[in-house]
């Protein structure tokens, strides 16, 4: 089994809010709590979370996300430069919408010392027991361009295709990363939508309307992640999750990951990816043969975060057997597809049933690897 991460057994990161985090988050709504009163409740349920994680046997172990509403919008949304604001319109995905919600980006961009994510993080330090890696997961710089309407950016900072916001956005990155770095983060991850979605015709072409120059995407997309891990400290891990949509146990995102394979697996300086590959929307293993022969590591996505439905053990196994054609044994690992609630509402399955996933991930792990 691996000692450093990617572990063998891995998570994504974010679990579901128990009930009384929802509560808390309503009272304070409501004005029937302070701030102080829901970080009371979230602190405790925090706690409790890295428990649970250290005794289903993962070596890692993350917060939840339990004090955000969105996976990425809080990060994003609170960069010097960068608003999130109410809109008439959310991020649409099979059959249900998100709250409409955008980001837009007013002045230059930045990355303030103070976000509020680095008092997550070392919330999270403090509290992992001896021997446990804490790791917290940001979104990737492209999802903020990715993810912006064609009128949401100051034209005369950042043109009108809004890719002149990438030198102030790798910049604002490679701060975030050394200050994560120096409150004692050595496992953090970039979430990204981004390319699974440029693996999907109806996405380029929602981009493409947004006034998003699809062309040679992937490569320029690239080319700013790479600009952002510049500075990565080499006793850091950065890894990467490809996402393709997870709000409420639905999804957006369709097609194997060949188009971007290459650009992504060998064009990036990740240390590791996590891939989703619960279901055949995902497509086959072929694209993995791109990934550099050495260090890197692709965690297989092959227990759903979705559906309660156990996976079987035995089916697991044989479709990492199956990825170890195309990539040593050595460099894969495995997890859910995804995160139990990428946003506060959280997909459609028990807290039993998410921890039922989790101790199989560790147990189907540790026979492969062991």
């Amino acid at each position: 089994m691996s000692v450093s991460p990617p572990f063998r057994a891995d998570i994504v990161g974010s679990f579901l809010r128990p009930d009384h985090v929802h509560q808390a988050r309503r009272d304070r709504d409501a004005g029937v709590i302070d701030e102080a009163g829901l970080k009371a409740v979230e602190d405790a349920a925090i706690t409790e979370l890295i428990a649970k994680q250290a005794e289903a046997g993962l070596r890692l172990a993350t917060d939840g996300e339990f004090r955000r509403s969105w996976w990425h919008y809080d990060f994003l949304g609170l960069l010097d430069g960068v608003e999130l604001v109410d809109s008439d319109h959310g991020i649409q995905f099979q059959g249900v919408a998100t709250k409409n919600q955008v980001l837009r980006v007013h002045d230059k961009i930045g990355f303030p010392a103070d976000h509020p994510m680095l008092e997550h993080f070392r919330f999270l330090r403090d509290h992992v027991p001896a021997g446990v890696t804490p790791k917290i997961s940001i979104p990737s710089p492209s999802v903020l361009h990715f993810r912006l309407d064609a009128d949401a950016v100051r034209t005369d900072l950042y043109g009108e295709d809004h890719e002149a916001l990438f030198d102030d956005l790798a910049a604002a990155y490679r701060a975030a990363v050394r200050a994560f770095y120096d409150e004692g983060c050595r496992y953090l991850q970039f979430d990204d939508t981004v390319w699974a979605y440029l693996c999907s015709q109806d996405e380029l072409d929602k981009a493409a309307e947004r006034g998003i120059r699809v062309d040679g995407l992937a490569e320029r997309y690239a080319a700013l992640v790479n600009s952002a891990l510049a500075d990565k400290p080499a006793d850091m891990v950065i890894t990467t999750h490809v996402c393709r949509g997870n709000f409420r146990s639905t999804w957006i995102s369709s097609g194997g990951y060949e188009p971007v394979a290459e650009p992504l697996l060998a064009g990036t300086d990740y240390d590791g990816y996590f891939l989703e590959y619960d279901t055949d929307r995902a497509g086959g293993f072929e694209p993995l043969r791109h990934l550099p022969h050495g260090e890197k590591t692709v965690v297989l996505g092959l227990l759903t975060s979705k559906d309660g439905e156990l996976e079987n053990a035995v089916e697991v196994k044989r479709r990492i057997e199956e990825a170890s054609k195309f990539v040593p044994l050595e460099q894969l690992a495995v997890s859910t597809q995804c995160g139990f609630a990428s946003t506060e509402e959280g997909n459609l399955l028990s807290e039993e049933q998410q921890w039922a996933k989790v101790r199989a991930v560790v147990e189907i792990a540790g026979e492969v690897w062991s």
